[in-house]
């Protein structure tokens, strides 16, 4: 344990240059008294670390330093190996890429870790899209990518849900996010804060020779955690009250959003039969009668009057169809 913090210590040191006992106690989790014992037993093993005290002071290796010492464990050569994502480095036009960058680093790795590495491709496989949804067709994601990379600006004529259909922008594009086999890029375009679009969406894209700097408190993940969290709260548009049977929830769980199987499951157990009676959060009335109607008898709609109606309309419909 206290030998691979040591080499976590040291390259720190030798990738990011000065840091303070502070900083490195952060990254390595452990306290500043212990990063000094860890400073002191690489120095008696001949390390060249040298520390500077006061404002801007830090460890740091004397110029010139550094360390071939850098063996991998079985359990970070799997990762790596489990990391790589063929499809998707291919449409962002890296498939070459880390194809060579994996076929180094299994050359470079000890006999044992390159079988173990081989297990992980024979037996993990990650498919990004989900079911019955083919992956988008969005043939700019390699100049979006690149503009993302170079931090430059593209002009690009979009096709949005709403009227006007088809809009011109001028995007800074932030990032990339690969959703469930769909591609987003997170671009700023002018005026207010960045917003999401779908790459295949794009329906020309040209390169701008202008370059961009996003905001230095700019992070992508915390922003798509926060879009998501928002786009979810938009989309619930009212409720419905519900029994539903044992069956018919574990059908709801497989076919309906997380928000709408925790509401089912939430809701208060009436007896006989394991029935529960719950709200439920809907879209609209036309998406709820869909979703509903896929659970057939194991459901019993209460509330809205006007969802109860269409459902009833339908079953009648049905049961006329094939008597």
């Amino acid at each position: 344990m206290r030998a691979g913090r040591l080499l976590s210590l040291l390259l720190l040191l030798q990738n990011r240059g000065r840091l303070t006992a502070t900083e490195l106690a952060a990254e390595l989790e452990v306290s500043v008294r212990t990063v000094y014992r860890d400073v002191e037993s690489l120095i008696a093993a001949g390390v060249p670390v040298f520390g500077e005290p006061g404002h801007g002071g830090g460890f740091a290796l004397v110029d010139g330093y550094r360390t071939r010492l850098t063996p991998m464990t079985a359990a970070e050569a799997e990762a790596v190996f489990l990391a790589g994502l063929p499809g998707p480095a291919a449409q962002l036009g890296l498939g070459s890429v880390l194809a060579a960058a994996e076929l180094k680093l299994e050359a470079a790795l000890p006999a044992e870790l390159r079988r173990q590495a081989r297990r992980v491709r024979e037996r993990f496989h990650l498919d990004a899209p989900g079911w019955y949804r083919e992956a988008d067709e969005a043939p700019y994601l390699p100049a979006v990518a690149s503009a993302v990379w170079r931090r430059r600006a593209v002009r690009v004529r979009y096709r949005r849900w709403d009227a006007p259909e088809v809009v011109e922008r001028r995007l800074e594009p932030y990032g990339i996010v690969l959703k469930a086999g769909r591609w987003y890029v997170v671009a700023h375009a002018g005026g207010g804060a960045p917003r999401t679009y779908r790459i295949s969406r794009i329906l020309e894209l040209h390169p701008l020779d202008e370059a961009f700097t996003p905001p230095a408190d700019f992070d992508l993940a915390t922003y798509w955690r926060t879009h998501t969290a928002e786009l979810q709260e938009r989309l619930w548009q009212g409720e419905a009250e519900i029994r539903i049977s044992p069956p018919g929830l574990a059908r709801l769980r497989e076919l309906a959003p997380p928000a709408v199987a925790e509401a089912a499951e939430a809701g208060e157990e009436e007896h006989p039969g394991g029935w529960r009676r719950a709200l439920i959060p809907i879209e609209s009335l036309t998406h709820a009668e869909s979703q509903l109607l896929a659970l057939g008898a194991h459901v019993e709609v209460l509330h809205p009057p006007a969802l109860r109606a269409r459902l009833a309309t339908t079953a009648r419909s049905l049961a006329a169809l094939y008597d």
